[in-house]
C-alpha cells in the first residue's frame, strides 16, 4: 500500500512511518522541519527513516498548496495519514497565526489534494483538546465539543467539521483521531513529561500548574500507533442508519463515510503521581514551584475508548510505569547528553 504521511519527522508521524515501513508499505513523508522545537530531533528521526526500503521524503509545507500537490503527484498515495500540524496549547496563545496557516489552510490543502487524487481514506490527527471545558468524564465522542478553550483546540475542532464536509460532499472517507497526551521515546520536547525529565536530571525547578491538581490520560506511543494503523486500514463507509436526529443529535453520528475516535489509555493519572513516577525512574527529586492554572489548559482528560475498541479492536497494552521506564531509558541515552 502507498501511504503519504504528513509530519513524518514529527513524534507520532515518525513512529507511524516506521511501523508502516516495517510491514512493507511504501511511505512518502512530508514535513517542513520547522523550528517550533529543536530541529535536530526532527532530523534525527528523519535520518532513521531515510535509506529504508520504500521511504521517500518531500521537504514541503502543507500550507503551500503547489508544493503539496507536487508531493501527491509524485507519491500517488492510496491512503493519507495527516499528522502535520502546529502543535501546543500554550504556543497558540502567543502565535495564533501559525495555527491558522498550518492547521486551517494546511488542512484544507490536504483535503483538496485527497479529493483531486481520489485517495481511498484520509486519517488525520485531532486532539483531546477539542473537549475544552467539558466536565463530564470520561470524554465520549458523542459529547458536544463546541466550546474550545484554546485556539489550538478550535483549529482541531475545525478540522473535524471540514473533514465531514468533504466526506459528505465528495464521498471522501475520513477518520479523525483525538489523541490523548501521547508520550514515549523520540517525543516532543515541548510536552510536560519531556521538559520535566530534562529539569529533574539538571537539578532545575519544575513548574507545577493548578497546584498539581490535574490529571491526564497518558497514551504510550506504541498503543497510539496500533490505533492509528488500524484506523488507516479500515475506511468508514457511508451508512444512512447513522444519521443524527432528534432535538439533541449525537455529533458523533453521520451518514457520510466519516468517523471520530478517542485514542487514549482510559486510565487517567494525577499529575502529582506522574511526577513521582518520573522522579523515581530518574533517581532524583526536583524542586517544585506551584502555580495557578494556565489559560487554555484543562483540569482533567479521560478518554472513553469503547468506540475504537468496538470498531478497530483497540486495546492499550502499556501502563504508565512501563511507558515511563521505556521513555527514560531512551531519554538518558539520546536526549540527556
Amino acid at each position: 500500500m502507498r501511504v503519504l504521511v504528513t509530519g513524518a519527522a514529527g513524534f507520532i508521524g515518525y513512529h507511524a512511518a516506521e511501523r508502516l515501513l516495517a510491514r512493507g508499505d511504501e511511505v512518502a513523508g512530508v514535513d517542513n522541519l520547522n523550528a517550533y522545537y529543536d530541529v535536530r530531533l526532527k532530523r534525527a528521526r528523519l535520518t532513521r527513516l531515510e535509506g529504508r526500503t520504500g521511504f521517500s521524503f518531500f521537504l514541503s509545507d502543507i500550507a503551500d498548496a503547489a508544493a503539496l500537490e507536487g508531493a501527491f503527484a509524485a507519491a500517488r498515495p492510496e491512503r493519507v495519514l495527516h499528522l502535520a500540524a502546529q502543535a501546543g496549547v500554550r504556543y497558540s496563545l502567543t502565535n495564533p497565526g501559525a495555527y491558522a496557516s498550518s492547521n486551517l489552510t494546511g488542512f484544507f490543502n490536504v483535503l483538496e489534494a485527497c479529493r483531486a487524487h481520489r485517495v481511498a481514506h484520509l486519517v488525520y490527527a485531532s486532539s483531546s483538546s477539542v473537549y475544552g471545558g467539558n466536565t463530564e468524564v470520561p470524554f465520549r465522542e458523542s459529547q458536544g465539543v463546541d466550546h474550545p478553550v484554546s485556539f489550538y483546540a478550535a483549529t482541531k475542532k475545525a478540522n473535524e467539521v471540514m473533514a465531514h464536509s468533504y466526506s459528505h460532499l465528495f464521498d471522501l472517507p475520513t477518520t479523525g483521531l483525538r489523541y490523548f497526551t501521547v508520550y514515549g521515546p523520540w517525543g516532543r520536547p515541548d510536552m510536560a513529561y519531556f521538559s520535566f525529565a530534562k529539569a529533574i536530571l539538571e537539578g532545575a525547578r519544575i513548574d507545577v500548574y493548578n497546584n498539581g491538581e490535574m490529571s491526564r490520560d497518558f497514551t504510550y506511543i506504541d498503543d497510539a500507533i496500533d490505533a492509528t494503523v488500524s484506523a488507516l486500514d479500515r475506511e468508514p463507509a457511508a451508512d444512512p442508519t447513522r444519521r443524527a436526529a432528534g432535538a439533541h443529535p449525537d455529533p458523533s453520528l453521520s451518514a457520510a463515510p466519516f468517523r471520530i475516535y478517542n485514542i487514549g489509555n482510559d486510565r487517567p493519572v494525577a499529575l502529582s503521581r506522574f511526577i513521582e513516577l518520573l522522579e523515581r525512574r530518574l533517581g532524583r527529586t526536583a524542586p517544585k514551584r506551584f502555580l495557578p492554572m494556565q489559560p487554555g489548559d484543562v483540569i482533567a482528560t479521560h478518554a472513553d475508548i469503547s468506540a475504537v475498541a468496538r470498531d478497530l479492536g483497540y486495546a492499550p497494552k502499556i501502563g504508565l510505569e512501563e511507558g515511563l521506564a521505556r521513555f527514560v531509558a531512551w531519554f538518558e541515552e539520546h536526549a540527556a547528553r
